[in-house]
């Protein structure tokens, strides 16, 4: 990393310092986790745009895919909805995947023609019916359990650090499934697909409560680091409060934070280790070749569609490793607030902001950019307090401009990203 690179790391610590003094702590721990959760995303996005220029507008659902290993692997199974229709939920959905390898082997032993096409839709027509008769009656008994509170089939109850790993190979498995279908074409149809993609694994979760309890949400996931309530009653944790003045409970609170940023650095420091090295290696001197020109790629023999493939995969896998870490902070599951413009949209411009192709870029530009989307409302309500002050109580435009102050959130980023495209486009930290 250059001498301006660490100056920019340097302000951005002591922006984090004045919030700590100025304002609260606490507020500050929170942005620090967040930025480090959103630094972890904007990397696995570098990877896919900034090593091979991959379009990738899916990343809200490959993070939702990791925080869905969270709970099927945290939470402890429910008794009474496996018995109820675990096994046949089970075997619906083995029934499914069957009806879908059985129009598989039909279309490749069948030769081309009306035939083929009549014998695969037959199959998947079947399929369907025999899946629907035993998925749908066994989901109906699991969701009936105790519907206020469980209504889901649960997890394997194991340590909730072992879901990160999981998150990140369900987020894998969906990307290879996307790239196997999708790369290969224009770039177009790639971002058409991981969108769909993307709202397609929210609908999943919304609508299969059996799963994930859908909109009711899965609340009360063990954290990887005791809870701050929990931490009061430690005699050190008194002690400490004691010493630097605070309440024992925003001691508590930042020092589970503190927790949790120790556990995320050690994440983060791993993957820009990793990336360093892969980017500064053979393999990352071929993937920039690749995406500065395919064709010349091609024609010095490398397999231009299995490269993508490869570095789809990985970015993806990032992404849901961070979604695991997010869902295992917050200690609950909640599908409805994924939303694209949090989850795709704020990600690739921490990566445009911070400096495509550059690692180092897109950790400050999560940084950035997360710290921007949380100051920037309080002080857009500030100003917005400001230029009203000499106005009569009961305007209609006063009340209309103070309505208006939470929309000041999502100006900043629409202008922060004109700025950098027009006078920085190659970002904070360019590509070197």
């Amino acid at each position: 990393m250059t001498a301006r690179g660490y100056i920019l790391f340097a302000l951005m610590a002591l922006a984090l310092a004045g919030v700590g003094a100025f304002q609260s702590w606490q507020l500050a721990i929170t942005i620090l986790n967040m930025s480090l959760i959103s630094a972890i995303m904007a990397l696995g996005v570098n990877m896919q745009w900034g090593y091979a220029g991959l379009f990738n507008v899916g990343i809200m659902g490959f993070t939702a895919v990791g925080g869905l290993a969270v709970v099927l692997v945290a939470q402890p199974p429910v008794p009474e909805a496996w018995a109820a229709g675990g096994l046949g939920a089970l075997l619906g959905l083995l029934l499914g995947v069957a009806s879908i390898l059985a129009a598989v082997v039909v279309y490749q032993r069948l030769p081309k023609g009306r035939l083929r096409g009549l014998a695969v839709f037959a199959v998947l027509v079947v399929g369907y019916f025999i899946t629907s008769a035993v998925f749908g009656p066994a989901t109906q008994a699991i969701e009936a359990v105790n519907p206020a509170s469980e209504g889901y089939l649960g997890g394997l109850g194991l340590p909730v650090v072992l879901a990160w790993p999981v998150g990140a190979l369900f987020a894998a498995g969906v990307a290879w499934l996307v790239g196997k279908v999708s790369l290969g074409l224009r770039s177009d149809y790639l971002a058409i697909a991981t969108l769909g993609i993307s709202e397609i694994v929210i609908a999943v979760l919304k609508f299969e409560g059996w799963m994930s309890r859908g909109v009711n949400n899965v609340t009360g996931i063990d954290r990887p680091v005791t809870r701050p309530v929990d931490l009061q009653a430690a005699p050190w944790v008194q002690s400490l409060a004691e010493t630097l003045g605070w309440g024992v409970g925003q001691t508590a609170s930042v020092v589970s934070g503190l927790g949790y940023a120790g556990l995320f650095i050690l994440v983060l420091g791993v993957l820009i280790w990793l990336s360093e090295r892969a980017w500064n290696s053979p393999w990352g001197r071929m993937m920039r070749a690749i995406r500065d020109n395919e064709v010349s790629a091609r024609a010095m023999g490398k397999d231009v569609k299995q490269r993508h493939l490869a570095i789809f995969v990985l970015g993806s896998a990032v992404c849901g490793l961070a979604g695991a870490m997010m869902v295992s902070m917050d200690g609950q599951l909640t599908p409805g607030s994924y939303e694209p413009l949090r989850f795709t949209f704020l990600i690739w411009v921490m990566v445009i902001v911070g400096g495509s192709g550059n690692n180092w870029g897109a950790v400050l530009g999560g940084f950035v950019i997360w710290f921007l989307w949380v100051q920037v409302e309080p002080a857009g309500r500030w100003f917005m307090e400001l230029v009203t002050s000499g106005m009569a109580d009961g305007s209609d435009l006063k009340a209309h401009l103070l309505g208006s102050a939470s929309y000041m959130r999502l100006l900043t980023m629409g202008v922060a990203l004109l700025l950098m495209l027009r006078f920085a486009p190659r970002g904070l930290i360019p590509e070197r």
